[in-house]
């Protein structure tokens, strides 16, 4: 079995930002997803708008749209990308006790939005905990993941 060449890595194994200006710009589409699980109250609170904070799904879905906008900022040899769309969606289970998160990010470019998407689902999740943690420090974040992607050279992929 062959492992893949790592693209961040040079012939000496140092950290670089990958070359992309060879590549072809085309549309590229990336969707992440994660959970945070709460208290059975905690999500009550949440949805009934009595967290003292302030709204928190409206806060936790724009604080993902800005970190999809801001990730070449946090995540090291990342590209600054002017993405065309970072959609955020929160969806409240009542049975199992948890706020999925979805994000999908959409550009026009020579490399992927993965981290784009997996990045606005890491902040909303941490946004989700931040506002609620004083009245729930047992909450869990979790299965952060890329569900699917489309566009670019190595073709689609799909959460299987």
């Amino acid at each position: 079995m062959s492992n893949p060449r790592l693209t961040h890595l040079d012939e000496k194994g140092e950290a670089r930002m990958v070359d992309v200006s060879d590549k072809a710009v085309t549309t590229r589409v990336a969707t992440a997803a994660g959970s945070v699980w709460m208290k059975p109250e905690t999500l009550d609170l949440i949805l009934s708008g009595e967290i003292q904070k302030g709204d928190v799904l409206a806060t936790a879905r724009i604080a993902g749209i800005m970190a999809a906008k801001r990730t070449h900022e946090l995540i090291p040899l990342c590209h600054p990308l002017a993405i065309t769309k970072a959609e955020v969606t929160l969806t409240p289970d009542s049975n199992a006790s948890r706020i999925d998160v979805t994000a999908t990010v959409k550009v026009d470019g020579k490399t992927g939005v993965e981290m784009e998407a997996l990045t606005a689902v890491s902040v909303a999740c941490l946004t989700l905990y931040d506002m609620c943690k004083a009245v729930d420090r047992a909450m869990r974040i979790g299965d952060i993941r890329v569900v699917e992607k489309t566009g670019g050279k190595s073709g689609p992929y799909r959460e299987a």
